[in-house]
């Protein structure tokens, strides 16, 4: 079996994350919880995900939506992952980002995963 990633915190995945990525998550024991279905209404709109993101516990929130990779949406209570991935591997990034030693503390940070497997973390100049 794979290893199980535990952390402080939550894994939130945005709407635009698909079912089958959501069964991969669970069947590689990665916690998490779905805007829209775990958290919120559904449709909730951009503009209110990030008072929400404020309220929970050291939040990771991986979206597909290209809207969150702006460095003035960057929080210390938060981390944004956005991933420039196909709908069908976001699974795959989410996990690969959650066990990267660099992904040690999610304070203020904003990255990007994309389909060469590079991720870039805006705050703290680190190349994943």
């Amino acid at each position: 079996m794979g290893q199980v990633l535990r952390r402080q915190g939550m894994n939130l995945l945005d709407e635009n994350i698909i079912a089958s990525q959501r069964n991969q998550l669970r069947q590689w024991r990665i916690p998490f919880r779905q805007i829209g279905h775990e958290l919120a209404c559904p449709g909730v709109k951009d503009p209110e995900i990030i008072p929400l993101l404020r309220q929970l516990k050291q939040p990771t929130f991986f979206t597909r939506d290209y809207d969150y990779f702006e460095p003035r949406l960057r929080h210390p209570r938060y981390c944004l992952a956005w991933l420039n991935v196909r709908p069908d591997k976001a699974a795959f990034f989410i996990r690969r980002f959650l066990r990267h030693p660099a992904f040690c503390t999610h304070q203020g940070l904003a990255a990007a995963a994309g389909g060469s497997a590079r991720k870039d973390v805006v705050r703290g100049k680190c190349k994943l």
